[in-house]
């Protein structure tokens, strides 16, 4: 199987620094929080940093399987549940699969650009785009409770030169 556009252009990019620094951030707002960060969760954290590309539920418990871990789906659930209240992973609703947060412990609303043909995901931070929703909701007398932007199409490495 070649590899996809987007996956040559990561060819460099090294993923053990994303998860080091993953793990490194989630030590830390744990450690603020007072709440545990524990070896499974750390695993769970790990799978889905492991690219970039969203990851579902039923296949980071196996990979744990794969890890010679014992795990059923409501434990990958909790974990995947705590790593999303603290503010480490996003759930992207349209695949509903999990995604490492590239801002972790800011509370921020994110976008997400999800290219069709390799699948990598993107987080985007824009306060523009996030003021703009809150202001037409706001012109229909609606007050956002949270909000998850899903923008699809073709990534720069897909889209080619």
């Amino acid at each position: 199987m070649s590899p996809t556009a987007a996956e040559h252009s990561h060819a460099h990019h090294d993923h053990g620094k994303c998860i080091a620094d993953a793990l490194a951030a989630a030590r830390e707002i744990c450690a603020q929080r007072g709440e545990r960060f524990t070896e499974l969760r750390g695993r769970v954290l790990e799978l889905v940093w492991e690219s970039h590309r969203p990851i579902g539920a039923y296949a980071v418990l196996e990979k744990l399987k794969a890890d010679g871990r014992s795990a059923a789906p409501p434990t990958v659930y909790r974990a995947l549940d705590f790593l999303m209240e603290v503010g480490l992973v996003h759930r992207i609703e349209s695949l509903n699969a999990y995604i490492g947060c590239a801002h972790p412990g800011a509370a921020h609303a994110s976008q997400f650009l999800i290219c069709k043909d390799c699948g990598t995901a993107e987080e985007l931070e824009s306060p523009a785009i996030d003021a703009a929703l809150a202001a037409a909701a706001g012109e229909h007398g609606f007050k956002l409770a949270g909000r998850v932007v899903e923008l699809s199409g073709t990534c720069k490495s897909c889209a080619g030169p």
